[in-house]
């Protein structure tokens, strides 16, 4: 039997396998998750309290052209031992806005909406009821 390639790339480990090593059972040992493996899939905040940056709930933002702004202004709000949590993070959130302004594209600003109502709602109910007559006069 061939025997199969195993390779090595910084954490992965790659195996190429040949026909004949399938057709034998596998012999494989599953290793229980290490939960300090900083390469292990987290949510936003790590076992150990610390901001996960690479969280894909960030979206993004811990790396674009404001990362670092975002950054200042998340960790500040994070670690906030104020009453009012974050009131203290004013000017890391004043600084990251006064960043994302610089790049539109990037970071659209949302538009308040408003509730928008027709100038004149008669006109459309008038128009309506007249195509209701209409349709019955002409069954």
């Amino acid at each position: 039997m061939a025997p199969s390639v195993l390779q090595t790339l910084g954490k992965d480990r790659i195996i190429f396998v040949t026909k004949e090593d399938h057709e034998t059972p596998s012999n494989a040992e599953l290793v229980a998750d290490d939960p300090n493996d900083p390469y292990e899939e987290h949510g936003l905040i790590l076992p150990n309290g610390d901001i996960n940056w690479n969280c894909p709930c960030l979206g993004g933002m811990a790396s674009g052209p404001c990362g670092e702004q975002f950054k200042a202004a998340f960790s500040c709000f994070h670690y906030s031992k104020e009453d009012v949590k974050g009131s203290d993070c004013v000017d890391q959130f004043r600084a990251m806005q006064e960043c994302m302004q610089k790049y539109p594209d990037l970071y659209p600003q949302e538009e308040e909406e408003e509730e928008e109502q027709p100038a004149d709602p008669l006109p459309e109910a008038a128009s309506e009821a007249s195509a209701t007559k209409e349709a019955a006069a002409s069954s």
